[in-house]
């Protein structure tokens, strides 16, 4: 997509739609609105009585060819109060823009954001408008697997030209976000048959080479030399082998302590021997969506040029039920010597974290945040608004709640006290991988603050976020990659804690 930038009036632009975003009226009073009812003969008047129209969240209409404008059509975009204004009413707004059929056929259209001077508003816009067009069509074989209907080219209109260069860094930022949230949504949603963890390995040393960091890869061999029992005990079912991925983004001197960002892989999710039920079984595939938002979070901070060190562990593998499966009572030894005894084969993701965790220990972190799909009490607790966290750092907690705000992934924070800790003791090994039902997300962070190591950690459950089931303005039915922009966000206002 090309991006351009303009001062002239909106009456100049010459391409075929201008998008006007628009807060919530009651009768006309802003001098562009009034102008642009005058140059239609009242058309926004009309639009107004009828109720059609009136800049309310959601509400789209389309005016034709008005006097003295160029361009063959004015979008109506409504953002709702103004009183209420925020980022996320500009990426909702956009994400509408985005499937409304006046654009599909422009190819190019210039977007006037009113006469807001804020950079985080021109940031949302175009995540809006690239996150709502989203769609996977790699799969598709018939016509709509080339219908795109995305825009060519946007033109940011814009009243102050001295603002041009905040509003385009904002603008690319954006643009970073939104592509690489795609890139989260398109691993997700891709078929485990086609995306195995030796795949999703190949996939990330590509991405690796065109961005410029480094993706090392440790096969079972390696896996085992590091004795990462709990991961490996996960992979035994499986006749795929599992894959541990490392990448490295170097964005500053050596000596700066990197951050760790964390992601579980799991690329299908049976649930082993603790079968799952056969109905939804298919969406397992996306157990490894923790993965593919740590892989696509070093992607933006390689692409923004984020003055950070950061390091990425996906530890990817399958959790199959067969004859060399994993048991149900079954003791493994951790990577950092603790036993585990597992109850429920299904509660495996925490097991592949608990052994890279350990592992972030090589990187002597600043920091490590690790995200995955993990629990289904997620649901529960936050329904499917928001991800629940926990952590040891009040600040970095802090820090993942003001990104959070930033970016619209909502988070909320929860604790984790000596009562869900002692529900983690086993009595015949050190720890036990479930507690079953009752406080499931917050006993599944007990289990893995056992493994962490003398740094600040906050674990980010994403398991309720991850799929959109109906479809909002910028989230289209499926695949959200939730947490992306969070994660990215992180990154890149990071500093020192």
């Amino acid at each position: 997509m090309n991006l351009k930038y303009s001062s002239e009036d909106t009456k100049q632009y010459g391409g075929p739609t201008v998008v006007l975003f628009v807060t919530r009226f009651e009768k006309l009073t802003d001098n562009k609105l009034k102008e642009l009812d005058e140059l239609s003969l009242g058309a926004l008047t009309t639009l107004l009585k009828s109720k059609e129209f009136t800049g309310k969240d959601g509400e789209l209409a389309t005016l034709y060819r008005p006097g003295e404008y160029r361009a063959d059509r004015i979008v109506l975009a409504g953002l709702g109060d103004a009183r209420k204004l925020n980022a996320d009413s500009y990426r909702r707004a956009a994400g509408n823009v985005s499937r409304h059929k006046s654009l599909a056929s422009s190819g190019k259209a210039a977007f006037y954001l009113g006469k807001s001077q804020k950079e985080e508003f021109y940031q949302a816009a175009i995540e809006g408008y690239i996150l709502g067009s989203f769609k996977l069509l790699k799969f598709k074989t018939d016509k709509e697997s080339k219908d795109q209907k995305i825009l060519d080219e946007i033109t940011f209109l814009f009243d102050n030209r001295r603002l041009l260069p905040r509003l385009k860094k904002a603008v690319e930022r954006g643009v970073v976000f939104a592509e690489c949230q795609n890139l989260v949504r398109t691993l997700a949603s891709t078929p485990s048959n086609h995306l195995t963890p030796r795949l999703l390995a190949n996939q990330a040393q590509k991405l690796a080479k065109v961005h410029g960091f480094t993706c090392k890869i440790l096969d079972e061999k390696a896996v085992a030399r590091e004795k990462m029992g709990a991961f490996l005990a996960v992979a035994r079912g499986a006749k795929e082998p599992p894959r541990f991925i490392v990448l490295e983004y170097k964005g500053t001197r050596a000596a700066r302590k990197p951050v760790v960002l964390v992601g579980k892989g799991i690329t299908f999710d049976t649930g082993g021997i603790s079968l799952k039920p056969g109905l939804n079984m298919h969406e397992m595939k996306s157990d490894m969506t923790g993965a593919a938002v740590v892989l696509a979070a070093v992607v933006a901070a390689a692409r923004l040029k984020i003055p950070q060190n950061v390091i990425g562990l996906m530890p990817a593998t399958e959790n199959m039920p067969s004859a060399t499966a994993t048991k149900p009572g079954d003791i493994v030894t951790s990577r950092k010597g603790l036993t585990v005894e597992i109850i429920n084969t299904d509660a495996e993701g925490r097991l592949i974290l608990a052994d890279a965790l350990d592992y972030a220990n090589v990187f002597k972190p600043q920091a490590v945040v690790d995200i995955a799909t993990l629990t289904g009490a997620a649901l529960i607790v936050l329904g499917y608004a928001g991800a629940p966290i926990l952590g040891n750092s009040p600040k970095l907690l802090k820090r993942v709640k003001d990104s959070a705000e930033r970016t619209a992934e909502k988070v909320w924070e929860m604790p984790i006290w000596d009562e869900h800790r002692e529900n983690m003791k086993s009595t015949i090994a050190d720890v036990v991988n479930s507690y079953g039902r009752p406080g499931g997300t917050i006993t599944a962070a007990a289990f893995l603050e056992n493994f962490i190591g003398d740094y600040p950690w906050v674990h980010v459950d994403i398991a309720s976020v991850d799929v959109e089931r109906s479809g909002k303005p910028y989230t289209p039915k499926g695949l959200t990659g939730t947490g992306l922009r969070l994660l990215a966000d992180i990154l890149y206002n990071w500093k020192a804690l």
